[in-house]
């Protein structure tokens, strides 16, 4: 797949980059895909969640009263979950939700999640920039100029650049990875790729095409 090279002014250059079909254009594996974003997110979760029950809920272990003749319930302890302040029955604990995919379903999902962008005619390759402090302003004029100001974006760099990572912070819908660090659910979560021309060798590199 050949597709042109943009430079941040949004004009089309005389450079085009080819972008491998063994892993823009496979055909997409849908399963693979929902285990890896399902991993991903289970990663992002804490797990610290807890809820006191009746063994560590504060309270006295004094029966409330006596068993009969009241005319009312049985009651046998103020920590009891009937009462008002009492424990939990069966809140959550902390827990870990990590599990483990294997390294050729995870490859296989994040090619596939490309592949679906590329069909899609959703990825831009961009002229490798340079932006030496980080500036908000400028970041959005790149956006506009690529007609992509508003959409969810995921820009692609080959290597960490602190510059472009801080100037793209603010911005809701735009986000900022290196090619070594891309993974299914950041790929399918943005409307459309920014793929720095430079970056490209390295997806190449990273899926050991």
């Amino acid at each position: 797949m050949e597709l042109e090279v943009y430079n941040i002014k949004g004009e089309k250059t005389a450079k085009t980059v080819t972008l491998s079909d063994s892993i823009f254009n496979i055909e997409p594996n849908d399963h693979a895909i929902y285990l890896d974003a399902k991993q991903y997110l289970a990663n992002q979760r804490q797990g610290t969640h807890s809820s006191k029950e009746k063994s560590t809920v504060s309270g006295s272990t004094r029966k409330l009263k006596k068993q009969k003749g009241t005319g009312g319930a049985r009651a046998g302890s103020i920590k009891s979950p009937l009462m008002r302040g009492g424990a939990r029955v069966f809140g959550p604990r902390p827990r870990d939700y990590s599990f483990k995919l294997n390294h050729k379903l995870k490859q296989l999902a994040r090619m596939s999640a490309l592949s679906y962008k590329a069909k899609n005619n959703s990825i831009v390759v961009l002229e490798d920039i340079t932006i030496e402090k980080p500036k908000t302003k400028q970041f959005l004029e790149i956006l506009e100029n690529l007609k992509l100001n508003g959409k969810k974006t995921l820009m692609v760099l080959r290597e960490s650049n602190k510059a472009i990572y801080l100037s793209a912070r603010n911005l809701k819908q735009a986000r900022v990875l290196r090619a070594s660090d891309l993974n299914t659910y950041e790929i399918l979560r943005a409307h459309n790729l920014i793929i720095l021309e430079g970056s490209v060798a390295e997806i190449e590199k990273v899926f050991q095409i």
